[in-house]
C-alpha cells in the first residue's frame, strides 16, 4: 500500500523503499510460512511474550516488528486481518507512538538502558491494548544488558511484548532465543524480486526493460530494499526509464552475452580472444572483479542446465541468451571442467579484488582458465601415456571401466593400480551369529564389527598376533605396545558377545603379524607395483611432479562381464 499523497508532499520526495514499505501482512513478500503461523497463532489466541526476527539486511525484520505491534493494537482483539487504518496504526507504522517503543542497540548497548526498560514495563500502556517494546539489531547488547533482560522477558507483565531484530542470531545468547518465537526471514530469489519492481515501476509510470530488472534483483542479492534503491537510482540514471545498458553501466555489470563470449572463449582453450574480451569489456566500464563474478554466475548457471535443466529453464530472471547458448554450453561441457572453472573462479575473484590492478590479475585467472580447458581426464591420460610408449611395448588403456572388466587383457598390476567404489552387492558377507564356530581371527573381527565396537576390532588388528583361534578359546601373542590387560578385556566382551566362556591364552612369542601390519605391507607392496608398470611411469614423466596417493585392489564383481565404451557416462 502506498503512502499518501500529502505526506509525500509535505516530506517531499520519498525514496521507493520507505514509499512501498508493506503497510499490511499481505504485502510480505515471500514470508508466507511466517505470516502463516503468526495467522495461526493470533487467531488462537497463543500469542508470544517475544518474538526474535532474523535474516540479512532489507528483507523487513523492521516493518515486520512494526506490522506485529499494529496487529497487537488493531480494533478490539489482536488480529493480522487488517484492512482498514485503526487508532493506532499510522503512528505505529511511522514509528511515533508513545506505547511501541523502537530502541536501536547499536547506540543502546549498556546494563542502563536495560534497566530503563525493566523500570518502565510496571506500568500499564497510554493508549494502545499493548506497550510493544521493538529493539533493532539486538545482538549488540553486552552481555550484561542480556542478563539484566532475561527475568523480564521470560515473565513479562501482561500488557508487555518484546520483538527483537537481528541479522546475526549467532551473537544472541541462547539464553535469550529460547524465550522468544524465532522466525527467520528468507532471502527473496531474484525472479521474485525482479516481478516485484516490474510492479512497482508500473504503479511510478516508469517504462522498465524486463533484462534491466533482472540485473537489479541479481544485484540485489535478496534484499528487497537494495533492490528498490538500485532501481530508483536507475530510473534517476535513465531519466524516468529504466534500460538494461543504463543499469549494466550504473552497476559496472556487462552484457551477458558478452560474458557468455568470455565463457566459450575461455573453454575454447583459447587465451588469446580471452584477453580480447576482457579488454574490451574493462574499455566499456566493466570492472574486472565483477566481470569474473558473472563469469562464475554463468559457470554455475551452466551447471544447473546440466543437471536439473528443466527447473533451471523455468527461472524467470535469466535472459534469453543464458538460457539457449547455456543449454548449448551444458550438452557440450562436463562436470569435471565446470567445477575446476568454478573453483579456480572463485580463487581468482579473491585475488583480483586484493590486487592494485585488478586487471591484470583478472587477465591472470582468465589464462588459467583457458590452459586448465586443455588439461586431460582420465581417458586422455592413457591416450597421452601411449604416445609416451616406445614402440612395440603393449600399453593398457587407463579407463577403470576396461582395465577391471573380468577377463580384460590387461596385467594384475595394472589392475591393482586402478581402484573402484565397491558396490552394495559386493559387501561383506552376512552377519555370523554367536553360534557359529570360530575358527580364525577374521572371526573375531566379523564379530567385533556386528556388535559395533571399533575398540576391540581396532585392538585385535593392530595389537595382536593371533596363534590359534577355537569356539571359546583364542591363544595370541601380544606386541609391545599392547598394554597388561588386553587379553582380560579380549576375553570379557567374547564371553558378553557369544554368551560362552573364552579362555584367552598369552604366549611370549609366535604368532602371525597383526591384521593391520600385513594389510599395510600389502598396500606399499601395491604402490611400487603400480609405479613400476610402465603407463604409470609413462603417466608421471609426462606431468612432472604428479605422484600417485592412492592404490587399491580392484572388485572384479563390480563391473558386468561385457561393459562396452558406449556405457560409460559422456564427459
Amino acid at each position: 500500500m502506498d503512502e499518501t499523497q500529502s505526506g509525500a508532499n509535505a516530506t517531499g520526495y520519498r525514496v521507493l523503499a520507505r514509499k512501498y514499505r508493506p503497510r499490511t501482512f499481505p504485502d510480505l513478500i515471500g514470508q508466507e510460512a511466517m505470516v502463516r503461523t503468526l495467522t495461526n497463532a493470533f487467531a488462537s489466541g497463543r500469542i508470544a511474550q517475544g518474538f526474535m526476527l532474523t535474516g540479512v539486511r532489507g528483507v523487513g525484520k523492521t516493518t515486520t516488528a512494526r506490522l506485529i505491534a499494529r496487529a497487537l493494537n488493531y480494533g478490539d482483539k489482536p488480529t493480522i486481518d487488517m484492512p482498514d487504518y485503526g487508532p493506532h496504526c499510522e503512528a505505529i507504522l511511522e514509528s511515533r507512538h508513545m506505547d511501541v517503543i523502537e530502541m536501536d542497540a547499536a547506540s543502546n548497548t549498556g546494563v542502563d538502558n536495560m534497566r530503563e526498560i525493566i523500570d518502565s514495563v510496571r506500568y500499564a500502556p497510554v493508549q494502545a491494548r499493548y506497550k510493544v517494546y521493538i529493539i533493532d539489531e539486538v545482538h549488540m547488547l553486552s552481555k550484561s544488558a542480556f542478563n539484566a533482560l532475561l527475568k523480564t522477558l521470560e515473565e513479562p507483565p501482561p500488557h508487555v511484548k518484546f520483538i527483537f531484530a537481528t541479522t546475526e542470531i549467532n551473537k544472541v545468547p541462547v539464553t535469550i532465543l529460547s524465550r522468544c518465537q524465532r522466525f527467520d526471514l528468507k532471502r527473496l530469489d531474484a525472479a521474485l524480486l525482479a516481478s516485484h519492481y516490474a510492479r512497482i515501476a508500473e504503479k511510478e509510470g516508469v517504462e522498465a526493460e524486463s533484462d534491466a530488472l533482472a540485473m537489479i534483483a541479481r544485484a540485489a542479492e535478496g534484499s528487497v530494499r537494495d533492490g528498490l534503491s538500485l532501481l530508483d537510482q536507475a530510473i534517476a540514471y535513465g531519466e524516468g526509464r529504466v534500460r538494461a545498458a543504463d543499469v549494466a553501466a550504473m552497476l559496472g555489470l556487462m552484457d551477458r552475452s558478452r560474458i557468455i563470449d568470455l565463457f566459450e572463449a575461455v573453454m575454447a582453450g583459447d587465451p588469446k580472444s580471452a584477453l580480447e574480451e576482457i579488454e574490451r569489456q574493462y574499455q566499456a566500464g566493466g570492472d574486472p572483479a565483477t566481470i569474473l563474478g558473472d563469469l562464475a554466475d554463468y559457470v554455475h548457471w551452466v551447471t544447473r542446465l546440466k543437471v536439473v535443466k528443466e527447473g533451471a529453464l523455468a527461472d524467470t530472471s535469466r535472459t534469453e541468451a543464458e538460457k539457449t547458448r547455456g543449454a548449448e554450453h551444458a550438452r557440450k561441457c562436463g562436470i569435471a571442467h565446470l567445477s575446476r572453472a568454478w573453483s579456480m573462479l572463485l580463487k581468482g575473484i579473491r585475488e583480483t579484488e586484493l590486487h592494485s590492478d585488478p586487471l591484470i590479475a583478472a587477465e591472470m585467472v582468465l589464462i588459467r582458465l583457458a590452459f586448465a580447458a586443455d588439461l586431460p581426464g582420465g581417458e586422455e591420460l592413457a591416450k597421452l601415456a601411449k604416445q609416451a610408449q616406445p614402440s612395440g611395448e603393449r600399453v593398457v588403456p587407463l579407463s577403470a571401466r576396461e582395465l577391471l572388466r573380468p577377463g580384460a587383457d590387461a596385467p594384475a598390476e595394472t589392475q591393482a593400480a586402478l581402484a573402484v567404489r565397491p558396490h552394495p552387492a559386493a559387501a561383506a558377507p552376512p552377519a555370523q551369529t554367536e553360534t557359529r564356530a570360530f575358527s580364525s581371527l577374521q572371526d573375531l573381527l566379523a564379530l567385533a564389527a556386528e556388535k559395533r565396537d571399533i575398540k576391540l576390532k581396532s585392538d585385535l588388528e593392530s595389537l595382536v598376533r593371533p596363534i590359534r583361534v577355537a569356539p571359546g578359546q583364542f591363544e595370541l601373542a601380544l606386541e609391545p605396545q599392547a598394554h597388561p590387560g588386553l587379553p582380560g578385556e579380549i576375553a570379557r566382551k567374547l564371553e558378553a558377545f557369544t554368551g560362552m566362556r573364552w579362555m584367552v591364552m598369552v604366549a611370549k612369542e609366535g604368532g602371525a603379524k597383526p591384521i593391520a601390519r600385513q594389510r599395510q605391507e600389502s598396500r606399499d607392496s601395491l604402490f611400487i607395483t603400480a609405479r613400476e608398470h610402465p603407463d604409470v611411469q609413462a603417466v608421471l614423466k609426462r606431468f612432472p611432479g604428479a605422484e600417485i596417493v592412492d592404490v587399491k585392489e580392484p572388485d572384479q564383481t563390480i563391473l558386468a562381464p561385457n561393459v562396452s565404451e558406449s556405457d560409460e557416462e559422456p564427459r
